[in-house]
């Protein structure tokens, strides 16, 4: 009985790591582990992301399984993020007249702040000497997943690469976001959101709410301002910036 108990486990342990679902199912059991975390400890760098992705990769190591199967039998959710970012219109039109009164220094602060932060962060890389290719993959960090990663391909960066950095760039926002802005004073939730949105994207979002339905407006908006500004001006300057930091370098 013992040697049959033996037998069964790996192979029903194995049939359910093969199952087309199970990336999904990983992916959500951890978010949801890391989410009762930092309900219960309360403690800021418990983020939800950075902890659940923490438990992803624990559990792949410990069952020897390969990162592409859990790519692919997770890639369901990858076509979530499309309805997801659709979805955040709906605190947008609740705070519809609020944005209305702000609209003008909101366009003015996220295009100069969407600009200022491709340049700045090529520029820093490229003068710690990183190769062209990361330098392409890294200019559309602080935007969404799916509009990074087609930016990145486009002007010949790698997909990898680029979803690396969104999402440091998101966790990195979202946990020291917080502490700069109570530092500097910022007590306005339309500001400390569009702050959030336009740096740390859709995980930003998911900060600015824990502050107000207002905040979590803002960000949403500031993250889809980004994105669509850093779409429309990435490829037309990406190339001429890049090209200036390799004759320099």
């Amino acid at each position: 009985m013992a040697d049959a108990t033996q037998l069964l486990t790996p192979s029903l342990f194995e049939a359910g790591t093969q199952h087309p679902l199970f990336g999904v199912l990983l992916t959500l059991v951890a978010y949801r582990l890391a989410l009762g975390l930092q309900h219960r400890t309360g403690w800021h760098i418990a983020q939800p992301v950075l902890m659940g992705t923490l438990l992803v990769v624990a559990a792949l190591y410990a069952g020897g399984l390969e990162y592409d199967s859990y790519q692919q039998s997770s890639s369901p959710l990858w076509l979530l993020l499309g309805p997801a970012t659709v979805a955040l219109a709906v605190p947008l039109y609740v705070n519809l007249k609020r944005i209305r009164e702000l609209l003008w220094p909101l366009l003015i602060t996220i295009g100069i702040g969407g600009t200022t932060n491709v340049i700045l962060v090529l520029l820093l890389a490229g003068r710690l000497g990183a190769e062209t290719i990361v330098l392409i993959s890294l200019a559309p960090k602080s935007v969404t997943s799916p509009i990074a990663i087609s930016l990145a391909e486009e002007l010949g960066g790698t997909a990898a690469l680029a979803a690396v950095f969104v999402m440091l760039t998101g966790v990195a926002g979202a946990l020291l976001g917080p502490p700069l802005l109570h530092l500097a004073r910022v007590e306005s939730h339309a500001a400390r959101g569009v702050a959030l949105g336009l740096n740390a994207h859709a995980v930003g979002i998911s900060q600015a709410l824990q502050d107000s339905k207002e905040a979590g407006a803002f960000a949403a908006l500031a993250m889809s301002l980004t994105g669509a500004i850093t779409a429309l001006l990435l490829p037309l300057g990406g190339p001429w910036l890049l090209g200036h930091l390799s004759g320099s370098g």
